[in-house]
């Protein structure tokens, strides 16, 4: 097998602080942050004169890592709307496990989340929500039910 684990998952941001801080909201943790630059990143990323700030993210566990990146340099753009729907092709969402999920809504919206739709009950099983936060990016919350 060459698959060891998925390493972290990344987004692209226009506004480093405010998505730093929805996330470190919803209880994930700075691991680091630092601009980053050079030939190597170009041939990585296959643009030229790339210039970024990233900001690594962990979930409490240590298991799990988001990476946050404001591109300077080439500047970023959309290819889609800012409020893309659900079910636009493409990475639509991350999912987290929490445990209060009206707890964590409610902390959110202190930092412009939305719910999208409600939050709803799958079977005896879970509590399960989409939230929109910023630029669009959505997550999704799930409570699992003792």
């Amino acid at each position: 097998m060459t698959l060891r684990r998925m390493d972290h998952v990344g987004i692209v941001v226009e506004d480093l602080a405010a998505a730093m801080a929805f996330f470190r909201e919803l209880g994930l943790e700075v691991e680091g942050q630092m601009p980053v630059e050079g030939s190597w990143v170009d041939r990585v990323v296959g643009l030229e004169g790339v210039r970024v700030d990233i900001a690594m993210m962990r979930t409490p566990d240590g298991h799990s890592r988001l990476e946050l990146t404001k591109f300077h340099q080439p500047a970023a753009f959309s290819a889609e709307p800012k409020n893309a729907p659900a079910n636009m092709l493409g990475i639509r969402r991350i999912m987290f496990a929490v445990e209060d999920i009206d707890d964590v809504i409610a902390r959110l919206r202190t930092h412009g989340a939305e719910l999208i739709g409600e939050v709803a009950r799958y079977e005896d099983l879970y509590r399960l929500c989409y939230v929109r936060g910023p630029e669009g990016i959505i997550i999704a919350l799930a409570e699992q039910l003792r």
